[in-house]
C-alpha cells in the first residue's frame, strides 16, 4: 500500500479517518500493517501490499479463483491485441487527456484489464475488488507509481465521498446480490461534476434464453475446483462445434448460441488464446452465485434517482450506462 492512499481511505463502517500501526515497510510501500479507525473501534489489515476490508473468503470466490487462474489472459499488454481497451473506451465515451492526473475508481477490477487502460492514461487509479483477484491486479501492474489495490465491499466501500473525478464498473454489478443498492453506492463516491460509467448484462427474452441460465441453477452449487475441471474438458470440444455453427450464413450467430460454451470467434486471437478465452468466459458463465440482467429502463430509472446529469443508457457491447455528478454551487 502506497502511503498516500491513506489520504482517501475511510473506514466502511465510520467513515473516520484510519492510521496506521504496526507498519512493516518494503520499498517505500506499506506491506503488512493494522488500520485502525479514529476511535480505534474498527480494525483492517493490509496484507501483502493491499488494505483488506472483507472476509478472506466471500460470494465472489469464484472471480478469485479464475483471475488467479487466468491473471494475464485479458490484459492487453499479454494479449497483443487492445481487445480490453476498445471496450472500455466505447463503454466510457471518456477521454485519455481527461483522466490523465484525475483520480479513477475501478469497481470490481478482477486481474486489472480495464485498470491497465486507465493506468496507461495517466490515472491514479484505485483498483477495488470484493474477492482475492486485487492479488493478481497487484502482481500484474505492481510496477506502476500509481495503482492502488483495495480488497473492499461495495456496499461499504472504505473511501472518502465524493473523491473520484471518475468510476467505472464493467462486467461486474450484476454479479452482486442487490444490483440496485450496488449501483447506489458508487455516485456518493463521485466529486462534483464526476463521471460514472457503468455496464450490465441485458435483460430481454434473448438472453433468457442462452444456455447458461439453464444450467446454472445446477452448476453455481457444485464445488468450483470440480467445475472447472469440468469446463476443461468441455470447452475444447464444444468450441469447434459453436465456430462452425457461426459459419452458418445469416442465422449462425444465433445458432451458436445454443452451444453452452463463450466463443470470440470475432476478435484477432490465436487458436490458444481463443481456447483460453473460452475456458475463463464458459467458467465465468457458469459459476457466478448471482447473475441479475437489467432492462434499460430500471438502469434509467436508477441513474435519475441518484441525481445524476446527462444520463445516457444504451447499448456500447453490453447494456452502458453514463451519467455525470452535479457541480457544486455555491451560495
Amino acid at each position: 500500500m502506497r502511503p498516500e492512499l491513506l489520504d482517501i481511505l475511510r473506514c466502511p463502517h465510520s467513515q473516520q479517518r484510519l492510521r496506521v500501526e504496526k507498519p512493516v515497510i518494503s520499498d517505500g510501500r506499506i506491506r503488512e500493517a493494522e488500520l485502525v479507525s479514529a476511535d480505534g473501534r474498527h480494525r483492517y489489515q493490509v496484507r501483502e501490499f493491499i488494505p483488506r476490508f472483507v472476509p478472506a473468503s466471500n460470494y465472489a470466490d469464484n472471480f478469485g479463483m479464475q483471475w488467479n487462474r487466468f491473471r494475464q489472459t485479458q490484459l492487453d499488454s499479454f494479449s497483443g491485441q487492445p481487445i480490453s481497451a476498445q471496450r472500455f473506451w466505447k463503454a466510457t465515451a471518456w477521454s485519455a487527456a481527461q483522466l490523465s492526473g484525475a483520480w479513477v475508481l475501478d469497481v470490481g477490477c478482477g486481474a486489472g484489464r480495464f485498470a491497465e487502460v486507465a493506468l496507461n492514461a495517466g490515472a491514479r487509479v484505485v483498483a477495488l475488488d470484493y474477492s482475492s483477484a486485487v492479488d493478481a491486479c497487484l502482481q500484474n501492474l505492481r510496477d506502476r507509481p500509481n495503482l492502488h489495490v483495495v480488497q473492499g465491499d461495495i456496499y461499504a466501500l472504505p473511501f472518502a465521498r465524493q473523491t473520484f473525478s471518475f468510476i467505472y464498473s464493467l462486467g461486474v454489478l450484476q454479479h452482486t446480490p442487490d444490483v440496485a443498492r450496488a449501483f447506489a453506492a458508487l455516485p456518493p463516491m463521485l466529486a462534483a461534476g464526476g463521471r460514472l460509467c457503468v455496464d450490465f448484462y441485458e435483460r430481454s427474452w434473448k438472453s433468457a434464453l442462452l444456455p447458461k441460465y439453464w444450467l446454472r441453477p445446477f452448476t453455481r452449487r457444485m464445488p468450483k475446483a470440480r467445475l472447472f475441471a469440468l469446463c476443461e474438458r468441455l470447452v475444447p470440444r464444444l468450441l469447434p462445434l459453436s465456430h462452425a455453427l457461426n459459419r452458418v450464413p445469416v442465422i449462425g450467430s444465433t445458432l451458436r448460441r445454443v452451444v453452452p460454451v463463450a466463443s470470440h470467434a470475432g476478435l484477432a486471437l490465436s487458436v490458444t488464446q481463443q481456447r483460453e478465452w473460452a475456458l475463463l468466459d464458459t467458467f465465468d458463465w457458469l459459476a457466478p452465485e448471482y447473475d441479475n440482467p437489467q432492462t434499460a429502463a430500471t438502469v434509467r430509472r436508477w441513474l435519475e434517482q441518484s441525481d445524476l446529469a446527462a444520463v445516457e443508457v444504451l447499448k456500447a457491447g453490453h447494456l452502458t450506462a453514463r451519467g455525470t455528478a452535479p457541480h457544486a454551487t455555491g451560495h
